[in-house]
């Protein structure tokens, strides 16, 4: 079950006059679209939507909206802010069936890099694919996707396929290859020093 609420209201009036006076009023405007029902514009308590903002839990995860004596599942799909203050303009919230599938963005994060030999080899992480597109049920969307950098070496590739916690059923939009997230590449600090070790070496030799 989604664990935030968003209690929110219906907005009388809509476009940008609506969406300032939500304002004004210490709501932040947002709308509600999806399924076989038409948009509705809504708005949430200003304080209320930064506190479930801020848990990391409320975009593009599965919550309730809540009107009146009335729910329902959504997705918070966009939360646009003012590029000054980074206060919270709008959000846009998508009408799901929590067992039904739906596309969306994760981000991916890498386990244990501290620990990993690549590491002691001089080498370092860059990363092709910050997040990845998965189509997932609503109620199983995980906040991240996982891939242990336990043990991994210098010249080891990471795709998809590396993926730790990928959930049961969810597989990716991109369904044609094993696409590349990450590759563990020889830092150019590591070249340097294998090349002083090298000189080094011939000038012992010599």
């Amino acid at each position: 079950m989604a664990e935030i609420i968003l209690n929110v209201d219906v907005r009388e009036g809509v476009g940008t006059g609506g969406a300032r006076a939500a304002r004004r009023a210490g709501a932040v405007p947002g709308i509600l679209y999806g399924g076989d029902k038409a948009p509705v514009p809504i708005s949430v308590n200003e304080k209320d939507f930064k506190k479930s903002l801020y848990t990391g839990k409320l975009l593009g995860h599965l919550v309730t909206l809540k009107y009146g004596k009335e729910t329902q599942p959504v997705i918070a799909k966009a939360v646009q802010f003012d590029p000054v203050s980074d206060r919270p303009l709008h959000f846009d919230l998508m009408r799901v069936d929590e067992t039904a599938p739906v596309k969306i963005e994760i981000p991916v994060h890498f386990k244990n890099a501290d620990e990993a030999p690549f590491n002691r080899q001089g080498g370092t992480l860059e990363i092709v694919r910050h997040s990845v597109e998965i189509l997932v049920r609503a109620d199983s969307i995980p906040e991240e996707l996982a891939i242990d950098l336990a043990g991994r070496e210098v010249g080891v590739t990471l795709r998809f396929s590396d993926i730790i916690n990928l959930p049961e059923g969810a597989a990716p939009t991109i369904a044609d290859r094993d696409f590349v997230i990450a590759t563990i590449k020889t830092s150019s600090a590591g070249q340097s020093d294998a090349g002083d070790t090298t000189v080094e070496a011939e000038a012992t030799e010599g």
